[in-house]
């Protein structure tokens, strides 16, 4: 296994330039040094760090009304601030240097009960390898397809667009595509190594999401990344993408692999389920479950199910029948699947989690505990 891609603050310097300096500015730097992975800003409240999934305020007084927006304001454009005036809220990304280096923040600016809030989400300046992030080597073959829709399921800060990022790296060190991605906002800078990449930020580079993607079919691309499937033009145009020829990475969320198709079919009328479920058979190559545990060894670490659509799976999707999908998973290990009680005993045999997290977490408690009494539960019958 390759080490992690370190990505140069050269590059981040040339993909975002350096602003001037901000007052919020301190705040970002104290959420960098305590290794906070979401910074928080409320009036009434002192700036809140996410650390290891726990939320811990910083020690100094209560932000006010013109403090917030003080600290808020300065970090938007004019195309951003009418954003904001419009709709209550603006994505956007912002850099800040911390003792000469670069950090990338994913912002949200909101209102809430009348007041300008603030939530951000700090991106890691390195791209993670798989066995970095713990992830099977099974990731390794989704990587592999020159077509076809790969997903990543999961609750927001679930790690989703982590182990992406770590994907289309293993892809730019393996092989020589043209990855293009469609990001709001761009989250992970890449380093060029064989692949050519190009990142187009919606609402910097391009309009909007329909528009970049009516530009991107003329891009040239095979890798795409077109992000959270939200709606039911998102998901048709990724569709039609690995359709046609590519392979496209997207996000859902969704608790788990199989729980996955019904979240796929709920954004379509129903007279369309037939044709969706024949769409997703035949273009999906896998749907990858995430959640992310504390451990002690290693701050937070994913549990990882895998869903591959072999030829048992896809005649499941095909015929509406949902609730068989765990057992196939289960039975799956030569297609490279995965569920999640063999990805918690791994994780409990690793010493990364304990038993209390994983029962707290595990779907099937009894499948767990007959596991870890070295119980064979991938066997037919056995569940």
């Amino acid at each position: 296994m390759t080490a992690s891609a370190e990505i140069s603050q050269e590059e981040i310097a040339e993909f975002v330039p350096p602003a001037e300096e901000l007052e919020v500015d301190k705040i970002f730097r104290a959420c960098v040094k305590l290794e906070g992975s979401d910074l928080h800003l409320k009036v009434g409240r002192p700036p809140i760090v996410r650390i290891n999934g726990v939320l811990k305020p910083l020690n100094r007084g209560p932000i006010e009304d013109e403090e917030m927006v003080r600290l808020c304001l300065p970090l938007m454009n004019d195309r951003l601030r009418q954003v904001f005036e419009e709709e209550g809220g603006a994505d956007f990304a912002h850099t800040v240097d911390v003792d000469g280096e670069i950090w990338r923040f994913r912002v949200n600016l909101l209102r809430q009960m009348g007041h300008v809030g603030m939530v951000s989400r700090r991106v890691n300046n390195f791209i993670p390898d798989f066995e970095g992030l713990n992830l099977p080597p099974s990731i390794e073959r989704l990587c592999k397809y020159d077509q076809g829709l790969i997903l990543l399921a999961g609750v927001t800060g679930s790690g989703k667009s982590t182990t992406i990022a770590s994907m289309l790296n293993w892809i730019n060190r393996h092989y020589r595509k043209h990855i293009l991605t469609l990001e709001d906002p761009v989250e992970f800078v890449f380093s060029e190594e064989k692949c050519l990449i190009n990142q187009r930020e919606i609402g910097l580079d391009v309009k909007d999401f329909g528009i970049g993607m009516k530009h991107a079919v003329r891009e040239d691309p095979d890798v795409m990344l077109v992000g959270e499937m939200r709606d039911e033009e998102t998901f048709m145009t990724a569709i039609h993408a690995a359709e046609t020829g590519h392979l496209v990475f997207g996000t859902i969320h969704a608790a788990s692999a199989p729980t996955t198709i019904g979240r796929i079919l709920d954004l379509f009328p129903e007279d369309m389920h037939a044709s969706l479920r024949s769409a997703i058979a035949f273009n999906m190559r896998g749907i990858v479950a995430q959640k992310l545990l504390p451990s002690e060894k290693v701050g937070r670490v994913p549990a990882v199910e895998i869903m591959t659509f072999n030829p048992t799976v896809k005649k499941l999707v095909l015929e509406g029948e949902d609730k068989k999908l765990s057992d196939a998973i289960r039975m799956g290990k030569e297609d490279g699947m995965q569920d999640f009680t063999i990805c918690l005993k791994g994780l409990i045999d690793a010493q990364l989690i304990d038993r209390a997290t994983a029962f707290e977490v595990a779907p099937n408690v009894e499948a767990l505990k007959m596991a870890l009494k070295g119980i064979d539960v991938s066997a037919p019958g056995i569940l």
